[in-house]
């Protein structure tokens, strides 16, 4: 296997975002002395020493109420894409060390296979990862553009070269059917393997993007076998494209070739203007498209039907998650990074810089983002030069979740740990809207109430208001309420406001997120504001 080069540049979805590192490979000279490597004979020794604390975490693993977090017994090993099998087991890709690790929830007991054919201190970011029916693993390698494929019946690892024509980067993967789909992110194509093939010599079928130049992010399928995915370029916006995969088929049988251009079989979609980083895609039971844009806190819906966008905002990152103890962050954003859809027609995906993982129903437009105890200090800004990290401040980078009924695994790629929500748990709060909609004009102000209701068996709840709007245009302003208080069990706090509209206002329509932010989780619903 080659490696790519000297550094090997770790993509938090391209961006690199505000966390880009440098990842000198071992045993290369970088033109500086020596870092101080103390030999452990863990994972942890393919970092120098002081960097062990960023990359390799503390290990510790924590819960609340409905969080559960597990401990990884080897050191350092940076899990990242997981997935769950027809038994319930979970199973992830340890990025430090080569190795698939199996998960069992009922003995709680980790069971981490050897890969023989993975070099020496080698580390790459795997990204995508899933489960076929006859018990394989498949998931995609960055730094050697590679696929492998996990035997979870003979325990055995089988590695096939992917088609890296220039700079390319298979990313997310799914088994579908009788073909497994990966997304090329630099190489701006998506790719269609024969999972029955072995090796390294490897037919497959590439599909150029529509838009030249640009990233092919994640895809995913409608129940039409339409492929959808995103083209966009850093910060300059992109396109929403729909691959009519049935038609392509066809023709690539005529005409016996293994890569046509897919402009013919594709629909284009033009983003938002407001949609820069749509790293995450989904499809819902109903064909409503879902997107999650890295570079705020907001998450997008497409309808196919009538071709529109409606952009959803999360809750503000609690202070904990970025610390900010120089004061340079001025406006903090949860960065949603991949995105789902469940059984029950939620919407699940990661808020990366928020150390959330969230639940979004589209039926009762409900919000509920349960909040990961670990956190790594060394991915914020946590009381810098002293030595002293907080207690209690940054992320632990969860890169990756999967969905298992109503529980979500995750992994703390930064941690060392893997961990489960439970969504089954009852919730501590009610939010209840007097009104679900409203229609203003710009330079308005209208007035609207809701009620924070306690649940919980506690006799007070600590709670802090949230309040989110997706635009500067509109302002959410309390009346007679501050934004932190204690909820008494017995007596439901109605809270009033209004929203104001700017003189600047753009006619349309919008999402306002109203609700209540306690330590271990968010409950929150949306109000539509119609500007006319």
């Amino acid at each position: 296997m080659k490696k790519k080069g000297v550094a090997v540049t770790i993509f938090f979805g391209f961006i690199l975002l505000s966390s880009t590192i440098m990842l000198v490979l071992p045993g290369v000279d970088p033109g500086t002395d020596a870092p101080e490597l103390t030999v452990t004979g863990t994972p942890a020794d393919n970092f120098p020493d002081e960097q062990r604390s960023q990359f390799c975490g503390s290990s510790n693993a924590k819960s609340t109420d409905f969080v559960q977090e597990f401990s990884i017994p080897t050191l350092c090993t940076n899990p990242l894409a997981i997935i769950t099998d027809y038994d319930g087991n979970v199973w992830f890709a340890e990025t430090n060390t080569g190795k698939i690790t199996k998960f069992d929830p009922i003995l709680e007991t980790f069971t981490e296979y050897e890969n023989s054919l993975w070099p020496l201190g080698a580390r790459s970011m795997v990204w995508g990862m899933d489960y076929a029916p006859d018990g394989s693993i498949w998931y995609t390698d960055e730094s050697y553009d590679s696929i492998w494929k996990f035997s979870t019946i003979d325990e055995t690892y089988d590695r096939l070269s992917y088609p890296s024509e220039g700079d390319s980067l298979p990313q997310k993967l799914l088994v579908d059917g009788s073909q497994i789909i990966v997304n090329d992110f630099t190489g701006n194509k998506l790719t269609f393997l024969d999972p029955s093939q072995s090796g390294e010599e490897v037919q497959y079928l590439s599909v150029p993007s529509p838009t030249d130049n640009s990233v092919t992010a994640d895809f995913t399928v409608d129940a039409n076998n339409n492929v959808w995915y995103t083209n966009w370029l850093y910060q300059q916006g992109g396109v929403l494209v729909k691959l009519d995969k049935v038609g392509y088929d066809e023709a690539v049988r005529n005409d016996g070739v293994q890569f046509l251009p897919g402009k013919d079989f594709t629909e284009v979609y033009q983003l938002p203007v407001t949609l820069l980083t749509p790293n995450g895609i989904a499809v819902a039971d109903d064909g409503t498209i879902w997107m999650a844009d890295t570079t705020s806190s907001s998450f997008f819906s497409f309808n196919p039907v009538t071709e529109t966008f409606v952009q959803y905002v999360t809750s503000d990152p609690m202070l904990s998650t970025y610390g900010n103890q120089t004061g340079v962050v001025k406006s903090p954003i949860s960065r949603p990074y991949w995105i789902e859809s469940d059984d029950l027609g939620r919407i699940v995906f990661n808020e990366q810089t928020a150390n959330n993982i969230s639940v979004m129903d589209p039926s009762s437009q409900s919000l509920v983002e349960y909040h990961v105890p670990s956190k790594n200090p060394n991915w914020a800004d946590c009381d810098p030069g002293t030595g002293m990290m907080l207690a209690d401040c940054g992320v632990a980078q969860i890169f990756d979740f999967a969905i298992d009924g109503e529980k979500i695994w995750f992994t703390e790629w930064a941690e060392n740990n893997i961990g489960v929500v439970d969504t089954s748990i009852s919730l501590p709060l009610e939010i209840q809207l007097t009104s679900s909609s409203l229609t203003t004009t710009p330079e308005n102000s209208k007035s609207l109430d809701f009620v924070v209701s306690s649940l919980s068996q506690k006799d007070l709840l600590g709670v802090s208001l949230i309040l989110s709007t997706t635009h500067d245009f509109l302002n959410i302003e309390l009346v007679d309420s501050p934004e932190t208080f204690q909820l008494d069990s017995d007596a439901p706090r109605l809270i009033s406001l209004e929203i104001n509209t700017a003189e600047d206002a753009i006619p349309g329509t919008y999402k306002v997120l109203l609700g209540a932010q306690l330590s271990d989780v968010a409950i929150s619903k949306y109000v539509t504001v119609t500007i006319e």
